[in-house]
């Protein structure tokens, strides 16, 4: 009887504690539960981070994960609606991580650019970095994916320049030496083309597939076929070795693939074929 006795209190204790919950706090504990036990956009985790959001439609970080949720999953007509919904909670850090989400899942390059340009305006005197990288940088991408060279080169060449003031040069992303050397590869200048290639080169311990692969074909178009095949040859090992630019859950810009390599060896040396 007595056993009986402690065992109610005890839970009349936890249901205590338990309703003595703010809104939040409970919204928060049913967040952690889903995103800590479920993968990312799974069935479990969308249902806890619905149940946070019903319990405290404020919670951003519910509120943006939810969006993130739907994407993951393939749903992108609710992820636009769901996300749209954390930007009166925290315009700020939304809008540009919105740009990013435009330029990486949807390649829509306009929409992203406004968002990056958007974000200048929150945050006039800080540059904003979703995913880690300034808004520059991304942007310099988005004006790639739409062969705006100019406008591609002159922001790399703002994020390349702060970076270097403020940090070094070996603390600059590698993949804008690459991007920006692709910009000038499309554009027409090769002597600046291969002045960026080398760079990522320089500071990625001497290996890129991507560099190489660009680097042989102004080799190539130079005439000078037996380094072009060299290059290639390079190129090749790197990719297999892993070193390739790319991306999780989506194709990044300009990727490349080993039958793009495969097809220059062909045609730098045909009698393989």
């Amino acid at each position: 009887m007595a056993r009986l006795l402690k065992l109610s209190l005890n839970i009349c204790v936890v249901f205590c504690l338990f309703s003595c919950k703010s809104d939040r706090e409970k919204a928060e504990a049913s967040y952690s539960f889903g995103v800590n036990n479920f993968a990312q956009g799974s069935a479990g985790s969308i249902n806890g981070i619905a149940r946070a959001i019903e319990l405290d439609s404020t919670y951003e970080q519910a509120v943006y994960e939810l969006s993130v949720a739907y994407l993951k999953r393939g749903l992108p007509h609710k992820w636009k609606e769901q996300y749209d919904k954390a930007i009166p909670l925290d315009s700020v850090t939304r809008i540009p991580w919105r740009g990013y989400l435009y330029l990486w899942f949807y390649r829509d390059y306009n929409k992203a650019i406004a968002d990056f340009d958007a974000s200048d305006d929150l945050t006039p005197n800080f540059v904003n970095q979703p995913q880690g990288h300034s808004v520059d940088y991304w942007r310099g991408i988005a004006y790639l994916g739409l062969k705006n060279y100019d406008y591609s080169i002159a922001y790399f060449d703002k994020y390349i320049n702060q970076e270097i003031e403020e940090s070094g040069e070996d603390w600059v992303e590698l993949t804008a030496f690459l991007y920006r050397g692709i910009a000038y590869y499309e554009s027409g200048d090769m002597d600046k083309a291969l002045y960026n290639f080398d760079k990522r080169l320089e500071h990625g311990r001497d290996v890129s597939a991507d560099a190489k692969y660009y680097k042989a074909l102004i080799a190539q178009k130079a005439g000078d076929l037996e380094l072009a095949e060299a290059l290639v040859d390079g190129a090749t090992e790197d990719f297999k070795q892993g070193y390739f630019n790319n991306r999780p859950y989506v194709e990044t810009l300009r990727q490349i693939y080993i039958e793009d390599l495969q097809k220059l060896k062909l045609e730098l040396n045909p009698e393989n074929a």
